[in-house]
Order: structure tokens, then sequence, then C-alpha cells
């Protein structure tokens, strides 16, 4: 099987004060037979987003962007996803955890 998929929860950041806990489900998407060297980042309500396998591996050790993503570590525990569109700008906030996880899968594959 070439697929590997995962959910993950993560935290749009957004300017608004939220009263309830703003972690949303995220599916993280790996498909070998597709394209091997990128991954897939499906956000609630919006497009399915693609980015590198690289960049997210790199993003979480250090700053690190390419096109209309970014990626960089937020902390010790956590990783900062941010996406631009003509739409505007998505800031997604991962557990680094979430997102090793999902990498050390695609690369069993």
């Amino acid at each position: 099987m070439s697929v590997v998929e995962q959910y993950a929860r993560a935290h749009i950041v957004t300017d608004e004060d939220l009263l309830e806990d703003p972690a949303v489900p995220v599916v993280l998407r790996y498909d070998s037979e597709a394209d091997p060297r990128t991954v897939q980042v499906g956000l609630p309500g919006t497009h399915e987003w693609t980015l590198s396998r690289s960049l997210l591996e790199q993003g979480l050790r250090a700053p690190a962007e390419s096109g209309d993503v970014r990626v960089w570590p937020c902390g010790r525990v956590q990783a900062v996803v941010e996406f631009h569109s003509a739409q505007g700008v998505s800031v997604v906030q991962f557990e680094s955890k979430a997102l090793v996880r999902f990498l050390r899968r695609t690369y069993g594959r």
C-alpha cells in the first residue's frame, strides 16, 4: 500500500479571541504513487494543500519556506505551517510529534 493517511489535531491561529478550544481535525496524506516528494494537508473547510515532504521535515528543525508555504518550529513541542493564497493566509499550529510520526510512516513506504 502506497498511501499513508493520518489525522491530527491542530490549532488554526487567528486574531479572534475564541472561548472554545480552537483545535480542528486535519488530514495529513502521503501517496508515493502520485508523487513521493510531496505530502498533502487537508484543512477543514478549505482545499487540500500540497507541500514538499522535505520542506515539512526541514521546518521541524529550523524555519523553511518554499513558494506559498512556510514551516517553522515553535518552542520545543510545536510547529507552525503557514499557507499563503489569494484568499489570505492560514496559520496552523501542530504538535511536532504528530508531524514526526507522520513523516516516519511516509519513509516506511
